[in-house]
This record gives C-alpha cells, sequence and structure tokens, in this order.
C-alpha cells in the first residue's frame, strides 16, 4: 500500500513537471500563435485581451516587437513577479525564460516574438568572417 501511495505520488509530480513550463503555442494556443517556422527560428503572434493570463511556459532567447505599449506582470516559477513595460514598435532581446504572464491592462496587449532555435557558433563565424565581409 505504500509503495502505491509513494508511486502515485510520484506520477503526480512527474506530471506537474512535465506542465510546468512548456511550449506556449501548446498549453496557451488562445494567446501565441505560430506564424512562421524553419529550422532556425520560429515566429510567434502574441495577444492577451485585457486582464488576460497566461499559463506557466517557457521561451527560448529571441527578440520581442511589442505592438503595443504595455505594462505585463509576468511572475516566476518561484512566485515571484515583476512589472515589464514595453513599447510599441521598439523590439529587445529577450533571454530564455519560464514565466507566466498577465495583461493586467484594460487595453490588448500585442507582440511578435522571434525565438531562435540554435545558439551563435561563434567558431563557424570566425572560421568564414572573410566569406562575409560584404554582407554587412
Amino acid at each position: 500500500m505504500l509503495v502505491r501511495t509513494l508511486f502515485s505520488i510520484l506520477l503526480v509530480a512527474l506530471s506537474a513537471s512535465a506542465t510546468w513550463a512548456q511550449d506556449p503555442t501548446a498549453v496557451d494556443p488562445d494567446h501565441y500563435k505560430l506564424v512562421f517556422e524553419n529550422d532556425q527560428a520560429r515566429v510567434l503572434r502574441v495577444h492577451y485581451g485585457p486582464g488576460e493570463k497566461s499559463v506557466m511556459h517557457e521561451h527560448p532567447a529571441g527578440v520581442v516587437i511589442s505592438l503595443t505599449t504595455q505594462t505585463w506582470l509576468m511572475q516566476s516559477p518561484d512566485g515571484t513577479s515583476a512589472d515589464a513595460l514595453t513599447e510599441a514598435n521598439v523590439p529587445f532581446w529577450t533571454d530564455a525564460v519560464v514565466h507566466l504572464p498577465e495583461n493586467p491592462s484594460d487595453e490588448a496587449g500585442e507582440a511578435i516574438l522571434v525565438e531562435f532555435k540554435k545558439h551563435y557558433d561563434k567558431k563557424h563565424h570566425d572560421d568564414h568572417e572573410d566569406d562575409h565581409d560584404d554582407d554587412y
């Protein structure tokens, strides 16, 4: 009986951790829509109505282009939260993150999120730097 109970608790814990931080298009498709994807990146359209809240999910590093000026409430897995201000049409870098966003505003918030799938390979860049002098 004790073994069965411990096994049940373990299964619940594993299930909770598996859903704790996941792909936002899978766990929150109402707010995150895939609009483009290839082997290098994917682009998500983000839309939160007034007062809407997400679920805990994760993003790899990427670039966000906010389409609205917005103050978001971002909750971390440890339960802490902080405000994050985004300005319309001002792109910014974001490191990989696990969070639960909320739009506490009475207006909709929208953004385009470009998530990168591969890390920058500095050695590859340095090996081929002369090949790309005219690319910039």
